[in-house]
């Protein structure tokens, strides 16, 4: 047997970045209106891995996750997902980029009240004109509890329901990357558990790649990795956190 044919080959290497940015910088208004957001970051997040992005309000966590995702242009370095720089991309070129490489979760669900949650898990599909791996989506509604509310439409759901719901539809189309902005934001604690654990579960079970903007020391937990911002800049980082490891953290950004 040959060395290649020996050799096995590693789906989701774990040293491959799945998205970052060098020296990114974004910068909004002019004049005295000026307002450096981000100042000159520089990060990788890895394949297969949960990364948390944490830092006081103002900070610039929710808009470095929106220029890597693609949802908002850089002033300045770079940004991009695998190895496809975002900045040399036109509107087209970016809208195809995040349908077939990106997932999304928000605070607010974002699903469409007419429609049931099997419809709202499929839509992105749908509107790409691509039918669903049939084996793949019944693996995603069992992985997060759905199956008995498929015919269910949003308001006859549960907050928490109602986020499963959006965590499996960023699944579906089996992205490179999942970006989550507060994803528990709405939730009780409870629920809110049980959405973290479907995330944490999908990188370590599916090879999910996923990359969480959240203000929650506990949620910041469920993460590999914790990288905090303050004033635009990453300041420090944090492997395996805890709940309380990166509430001391945080703690330092009041001192």
């Amino acid at each position: 047997m040959s060395l290649q044919a020996a050799t096995p080959v590693l789906a989701h290497p774990p040293a491959v970045s799945a998205a970052g940015a060098t020296g990114l910088s974004k910068v909004y208004g002019q004049g005295e209106a000026r307002v450096v957001a981000l100042d000159s970051v520089s990060v990788e997040f890895g394949r297969a891995r949960f990364t948390a992005i944490m830092g006081p309000s103002g900070s610039g966590k929710s808009t470095l996750m929106h220029c890597v995702a693609g949802l908002d242009s850089v002033s300045a370095g770079s940004a991009r997902i695998g190895d496809t720089e975002l900045s040399t991309l036109n509107d087209r070129q970016l809208t195809q980029v995040r349908r077939e490489k990106v997932g999304f979760v928000f605070q607010a669900f974002n699903l469409l009240p007419t429609l049931t949650a099997l419809e709202n898990i499929t839509l992105p599909l749908a509107i790409a004109g691509r039918k669903p791996n049939q084996p793949w989506l019944d693996t995603i509604v069992a992985k997060v509890g759905l199956s008995a509310r498929l015919g269910h439409r949003p308001a006859q759901l549960s907050g928490g329901q109602q986020q499963r719901v959006a965590v499996a539809r960023a699944l579906l189309s089996q992205p490179e990357i999942i970006f989550a902005d507060e994803p528990t934001g709405n939730l009780d604690s409870r629920a809110g558990s049980e959405v973290l654990g479907f995330l944490r579960d999908s990188v370590r079970e599916l090879g999910q790649t996923v990359v969480m903007v959240t203000h929650d020391p506990v949620a910041a937990s469920y993460a590999d990795r914790v990288v905090f911002l303050a004033d635009g800049r990453i300041t420090d980082e944090l492997l395996a956190p805890t709940a309380e490891g990166v509430l001391d953290r945080m703690r330092n950004f009041d001192s």
